[in-house]
């Protein structure tokens, strides 16, 4: 049985189904990438997950507990952290500050969560006085992948990570992301930066119209033409 398991699951927003029965596994210590063409419903499926999106048929299982539609606010203190695309910090409040807010559930493991932060981010010791939105684009997404991980949680979900970033910045997320997976933390994560994400997933997963199109190692999905030519760009 995988950490997360998604089966059927189908919803969107109001009336309007952008989900139509999707499957789709993360397991501890693994990197899976969510690739496919805008509007595939790859940000509604993280935020189906993260309990922000009306799931109305299917199933999502963590750690073996059902938690299609648990509220949102429920899914830090069950291990599953999800990191938003935009809106990610808290702009008007330091860095630290920025952190303390990931354990403000239980501020005691502050010490210990700035600790393992830093040691991931070690360019952020220098901007802990720092309000995140005075920091680059690149430096505000490691403070919100840092502030996720403040916890220790099982799962953590990227949303557009790399989203505008430069192609620096871009190579230093997918390091991090390498090394989150390797501390035995799973990562899921929507990329539209398809190719280089995929060569560090342990899985990828292609969606087209809110339905499964392919699910293979990365590796694989990166020789398939077929894939290549409809959603890598050739």
């Amino acid at each position: 049985m995988a950490l997360l398991e998604v089966r059927g699951l189908t919803g969107g927003y109001g009336e309007t189904d952008i989900l139509n029965g999707v499957d789709l596994d993360a397991d501890t210590g693994e990197v899976v990438v969510i690739v496919g063409a805008n509007g595939a419903g790859k940000s509604t499926l993280m935020k189906a997950i993260a309990g922000l999106v009306r799931i109305r048929a299917g199933h999502v299982r963590f750690a073996g507990e059902e938690i299609a539609n648990a509220p949102a606010e429920s899914m830090v203190l069950r291990g599953l952290a999800y990191v938003p695309q935009e809106r990610n910090v808290f702009p008007s409040l330091t860095v630290e500050e920025n952190l303390a807010m990931g354990v403000y559930a239980q501020p005691k493991r502050f010490r210990e969560g700035k600790e393992r932060a830093l040691a991931l981010f070690p360019d952020l010791a220098a901007r802990l006085a720092t309000p995140a939105g005075r920091l680059s684009g690149g430096q505000r997404q490691m403070v919100a992948i840092a502030r996720a991980l403040m916890l220790e949680p099982r799962l953590i979900m990227l949303d557009e990570p790399t989203a505008g970033l430069s192609p620096k910045f871009c190579s230093a997320i997918f390091a991090r992301v390498q090394k989150i997976a390797q501390a035995g933390i799973g990562v899921l994560m929507v990329e539209q930066n398809a190719r280089p994400a995929l060569a560090i997933a342990d899985r990828g997963v292609v969606l087209a119209m809110g339905r499964n199109r392919a699910t293979a190692p990365g590796s694989a999905l990166l020789t398939n033409p077929d894939i290549g030519r409809l959603f890598l760009g050739g």
